[in-house]
């Protein structure tokens, strides 16, 4: 008799009033996302890169006698993502995602260049700023675990295609400095995680969300900032909370 009451108390202890309980059985649904994003790019470095001879005029914005390139190396500031979301049932556990969003962001590319004025040395880093404005287009595959009281998880998977509307030809017209200049399209594969949490009026999420850029970006303008990077592709962290 005491291990049934203690087995009974346990399970009541255990068992919690479902909130929402069918909310997952609509056949679609609407919400909203707010998220912070950190843009970075996948990059390689031109060959044998510290040998390179680079022209005066692939350097007109370094006032030197010469200069080697030793590094190239990719950095980025946080940024922050807005959207909107549909959700579309497919079965018990799968869904399907469409997520319009716009994003605002900062990538850099740094250089660290060795400059040569009447045969002395010196090493500085030259950084170059790259300011992103995404719309993005993803239409993601959901699969959602069996939902524990007022909690789920999830995996995702998609594609994302993405326009920049950054207008980085109107920033180099008013300043002297060279920019580097990016391709305004993108496709990305998505892959992400998710938690869920069912509350009296709505659902709130937690999602940890990794986009990977296809496309080569970079746009070679015959200069040290261009020729000497052979690939520049995105990469995208985004950290979002949904409510649905």
């Amino acid at each position: 008799m005491i291990f049934i009451f203690a087995g009974a108390k346990t399970s009541a202890q255990v068992r919690r009033v479902q909130n929402l309980p069918n909310y997952n059985q609509s056949p679609y649904h609407f919400g909203f996302i707010l998220g912070i994003n950190q843009m970075l790019f996948s990059l390689k470095p031109a060959d044998s890169l510290s040998y390179i001879k680079w022209d005066t005029e692939q350097y007109p914005d370094i006032f030197a006698d010469s200069v080697t390139l030793y590094s190239v190396s990719p950095g980025a500031n946080p940024g922050f993502t807005i959207g909107i979301l549909g959700n579309l049932r497919l079965g018990k556990y799968f869904d399907m995602r469409f997520i319009p969003s716009l994003s605002f962001g900062e990538r850099r590319i740094n250089y660290l260049i060795n400059i040569f004025n009447e045969g002395q040395g010196q090493m500085v880093t030259t950084t170059k700023s790259i300011t992103s404005t995404l719309i993005n287009f993803p239409l993601e595959f959901k699969y959602r675990s069996t939902r524990l009281n007022n909690f789920d998880a999830y995996v995702l998977g998609g594609l994302q295609y993405s326009l920049d509307l950054a207008s980085q030809k109107k920033a180099q017209k008013n300043t002297s400095e060279i920019t580097v200049k990016l391709k305004k399209q993108d496709v990305y594969v998505n892959v992400g995680v998710g938690f869920e949490f069912y509350t009296t009026y709505f659902k709130f999420g937690t999602e940890l969300k990794m986009g990977y850029g296809m496309n080569q970006l970079l746009k070679n303008e015959n200069n040290i900032y261009t020729n000497s990077i052979e690939s520049l592709r995105s990469k995208v962290f985004l950290l979002s909370f949904t409510f649905e």
